[in-house]
């Protein structure tokens, strides 16, 4: 399996990137798979594969192994769809027009259409993994699900990402995607997950020497919310922060967690790369990811210096956005200690 999931009580971490080996896809084991008419019933036949009736059918209509009966009275048209799976839940779809009538189903008008997925790949986007797949007819949708991962990480439909993840850093194998289509079409593949993760050092605030920490401005919680200065309490989940170790040597990130949660948000100089931010240099959060522009390093004189802009967090005032300067305040605001939780005034 790879990398063991760690027990509760052991360290947690805060996952930062996400990378995967390309899918090793699995081959459908079912063949010959055919549609003829019975007396009064549809025959279904094939080689290795089990039955089944794939969403909703016409009132009556059911399966029984391989034969599809009707025990309705009324005479209609209609498309059913039956899925084949192997033994391994890899499946294929026959789409199968039908006439009906009284405690009769007989093949319809029109051609049988067989469904299958094929194609299914992953790529590393940005610190994700996104799977993709074709389906023998395109307009269907297809979706995917991640299984056998390790601890601490969700399934993601069509992303896997670390955003929220706590699993511990590592190589992980046997890692399963499974593709399934609108029509119940499956296709399963395998792949090496590696997990990227810091350890989680700490949980509370960076706090100036006048009581002000970090504030997620009125706890708003999305990408570009302001971080401003504010009196840093227990009591206050604006002012809860997770001290992650940096990717950075020597660097810090603060990931924003009201009352310990974290969210996926990490504290951020964008040098003026958001044109939403009220200042060039104003922090905000953004989504946590591995650049530079998250990585704050503590200097011996208490202040943090962003590793991307060089520029020192400075405060200007309680209430007032956080922001990047040359040097740090004469007055003192940007000495910054880092503070646990349980230090906090309540």
């Amino acid at each position: 399996m790879g990398a063991a999931a760690l027990p509760a009580s052991a360290q947690t971490y805060q996952d930062t990137a996400l990378s995967a080996t390309a899918v090793s896809s699995a081959t459908f084991g079912g063949s010959n798979l055919t549609v003829t008419n019975g007396t009064k019933v549809i025959t279904l036949a094939g080689t290795n594969v089990t039955w089944s009736l794939h969403g909703t059918v016409p009132s009556g209509v059911s399966l029984s192994g391989a034969t599809i009966s009707n025990s309705g009275t009324a005479s209609s048209t209609a498309t059913i769809v039956a899925d084949a799976t192997d033994g391994t839940g890899n499946a294929e779809a026959l789409v199968i027009p039908v006439a009906l009538a009284s405690g009769s189903i007989q093949l319809g008008s029109g051609t049988v259409v067989k469904v299958a997925l094929s194609a299914l790949a992953d790529s590393n986007v940005s610190g994700t993994v996104k799977f993709s797949a074709t389906s023998s007819i395109s307009t269907n949708a297809i979706n995917f699900a991640e299984t056998n991962l390790p601890t601490g990480l969700s399934s993601g439909n069509p992303t896997l990402t670390y955003v929220g993840g706590t699993a511990a850093p590592g190589t992980y194998t046997g890692v399963v995607v499974t593709a399934t289509d609108a029509d119940g079409a499956v296709l399963h593949g395998t792949f090496t997950l590696t997990v990227e993760a810091n350890a989680v050092s700490s949980y509370g605030d960076e706090v100036n020497r006048f009581g002000n920490g970090f504030d997620s401005f009125r706890q708003h919680q999305f990408p570009g919310a302001i971080i401003a200065g504010w009196p840093a309490t227990q009591g206050d989940p604006a002012t809860h922060f997770l001290l992650n170790n940096g990717t950075h040597q020597g660097a810090v990130q603060l990931e924003y967690a009201p009352n310990g949660t974290g969210t996926g948000l990490c504290v951020s100089d964008p040098g003026g790369g958001w044109s939403s931010d009220p200042l060039r240099d104003g922090l905000i959060l953004t989504s946590c990811n591995t650049g530079p522009w998250q990585q704050f390093i503590p200097q011996s004189n208490g202040s943090l210096k962003n590793l991307a802009t060089g520029l020192y967090v400075n405060p200007n005032g309680t209430g007032a956005q956080l922001r990047g300067g040359a040097s740090p305040t004469t007055w003192g605001g940007s000495s910054y200690r880092f503070i646990n939780f349980s230090s906090l005034p309540a």
